[in-house]
């Protein structure tokens, strides 16, 4: 196959992004096809050109990409580095050159990649991609209209409220909460934002911080207890694994830095708890509606109580990431995973 592994962007993941794509490329090359890692903002040329014959020159018009920093990007510099200077996210050919693609790898995190709207552009440009379709990724990228979902489907989930910019509360003791809590942007992702605040100064700067990404936030209780993850694949649950930062909480750093955190799948649990979970990432993704794959994030608290804390559409499949260790203990290496995702996406469109 001739397959586009669209990366980058302009989101706070971007140079995650980068990571997942440069490593699906590699792997999907390896079986056999020819692959062009594409950043979507940055595009291919700085003008229209001739693309015929481009996936022969596959590898060499690829993205080189570099490893992950400890801190996200700056995105105000990125712009500043298109050489167009188009205010358009599609950079230079990149419609053009998903058209010309059996099918577009989604290695998009964040924002623009998971909200939906890339996907909404693509059923309009008849191009396939891999992934939830442009619903299910708006919802489930949208923190408050999530959890409304897991709510309706008995889906337990930390309880909170949202906010937007012009309805800010400084004082703490009007949300109606109690301290500790979680403050986060609503629609962001790697954790990047996000805050654990026991007193009203530390609230302030955390609704400061995540209002500084965007316009509204989720603040919530603060669970006190082990986190989890289920990857769900065509509707089959995957083992469960246990995130174990060795520092603080599972944060941007912890994520995407290798050693920070302890990784153990199969989780040590109870058998039955294990089931519960692996439910509860089933019946999350199909409430939502990710009948592709997703990976489903919980809390367990000392008492055994577990919390669904979001879904995420594009799960990271860095060297660090969870999905594919989940899958590599049922006998899924990770070249064959890459191409069970692009078979499973497929089905949307037969």
């Amino acid at each position: 196959m001739d397959i586009i592994v669209l990366a980058g962007g302009l989101s706070t993941e971007r140079d995650v992004s980068f990571t997942t794509g440069s490593m699906v490329s590699e792997a999907l090359r390896k079986r056999g096809h020819r692959v062009i890692l594409l950043d979507v903002f940055m595009g291919y040329s700085d003008r229209e050109e001739d693309l015929d014959g481009i996936f022969e020159r596959s590898v060499e018009v690829s993205v080189k990409v570099e490893g992950i920093s400890e801190t996200a990007p700056d995105l105000k510099k990125v712009k500043e580095a298109r050489k167009d200077q188009s205010d358009c996210f599609f950079g230079p050919n990149v419609i053009q050159m998903c058209r010309m693609a059996d099918i577009v790898f989604m290695a998009l995190h964040g924002e623009n990649g998971e909200n939906g709207r890339v996907q909404a552009a693509f059923d309009l440009f008849g191009i396939k991609y891999t992934g939830s379709t442009y619903i299910g990724s708006a919802i489930a990228m949208d923190k408050e209209l999530s959890k409304q979902f897991f709510r309706v489907n008995g889906i337990p989930t930390p309880r909170g409220m949202f906010m937007r910019r012009k309805e800010r509360l400084d004082d703490f003791s009007q949300t109606g909460l109690t301290l500790p809590c979680v403050v986060k942007p609503c629609c962001g992702g790697s954790s990047i934002g996000i805050s654990i605040v026991h007193t009203n100064e530390e609230y302030i700067r955390a609704l400061d911080a995540a209002f500084e990404l965007e316009e509204s936030v989720v603040i919530e209780d603060y669970i006190e207890g082990r986190e989890f993850s289920v990857g769900v694949v065509d509707s089959v649950a995957y083992p469960v694994i246990e995130i174990a930062p060795i520092e603080g909480f599972y944060d941007y750093k912890n994520k995407y830095k290798p050693g920070n955190t302890v990784e153990t799948c199969p989780a040590n649990l109870p058998e039955e708890t294990a089931k519960k979970m692996q439910e509860y990432a089933v019946m999350a993704a199909q409430a939502i509606g990710l009948f592709t794959y997703s990976r489903s994030d919980f809390l367990m608290d000392e008492a055994g109580n577990i919390y669904c804390l979001e879904v995420n559409t594009l799960p990271g499949m860095t060297a660090t990431s969870l999905l594919p260790q989940e899958a590599k203990v049922i006998g899924i290496e990770y070249e064959e995973l890459c191409e069970k995702l692009i078979e499973v996406s497929m089905k949307k469109y037969v």
